[in-house]
């Protein structure tokens, strides 16, 4: 679910490009009150206008852009996010590093037999090139079980392992929970 927009926020600052189809969008509308823009034809006509234009002629835009620049920055200075939103809903958690690994894919099994061959036939092949090919080579298998049960294995392994590290994890909560803290002890003492 996509977190909830914060209308208090102020609007982002335009680049030089984004104010540049703007101005046109406010041109053509004055010129044309009554049309309906086709955004996809008018987005094309802007970009090929953008793209023909001397630095000369973009400055005025750029000045544009500046100035909004700063307005944002204005803006942003006062502006406080709502209480529990400090920063982006994308942020990933941090893995603990004594997580046990997942569980690998039947492709990745086959990819851990074959990526060394393939470097070995292709030196020159960077990671993606060869990700590529052990993609081709992958969709040619035709008996996959032998990966199918590698991954199968490595799957249970990799449920006992979460087991036993969710048991330790809960009970090092437990053992913290139960730990009285200096205000208690001290009470206790007196």
């Amino acid at each position: 679910m996509p977190p909830k927009r914060d209308n208090n926020k102020p609007k982002g600052a335009l680049n030089s490009y984004a104010a540049f189809v703007q101005v046109c969008r406010d041109e053509h509308k004055r010129k044309h009150p009554e049309d309906q823009i086709v955004f996809a034809e008018f987005s094309k006509k802007c970009a090929e206008r953008w793209r023909s234009m001397k630095d000369k002629e973009k400055k005025r835009f750029e000045d544009i852009a500046a100035k909004d620049k700063a307005r944002y920055q204005r803006e942003m200075a006062g502006y406080i996010p709502p209480a529990g939103e400090g920063g982006s809903s994308r942020k990933r958690q941090k893995k603990d590093p004594n997580a046990p690994k997942r569980a690998l894919s039947a492709f990745f099994f086959f990819c851990g037999e074959f990526r060394a061959s393939i470097k070995a036939e292709h030196p020159d092949y960077n990671v993606g090139e060869i990700a590529k090919e052990l993609g081709k080579r992958w969709e040619k298998v035709t008996d996959k079980s032998k990966y199918e049960g590698q991954a199968a294995a490595d799957k249970v392994r990799y449920e006992k392992a979460m087991a036993a590290y969710n048991k330790g994890v809960a009970a090092a909560k437990k053992a913290k929970e139960e730990v009285p803290s200096d205000d208690e002890s001290d009470a206790e003492s007196d």
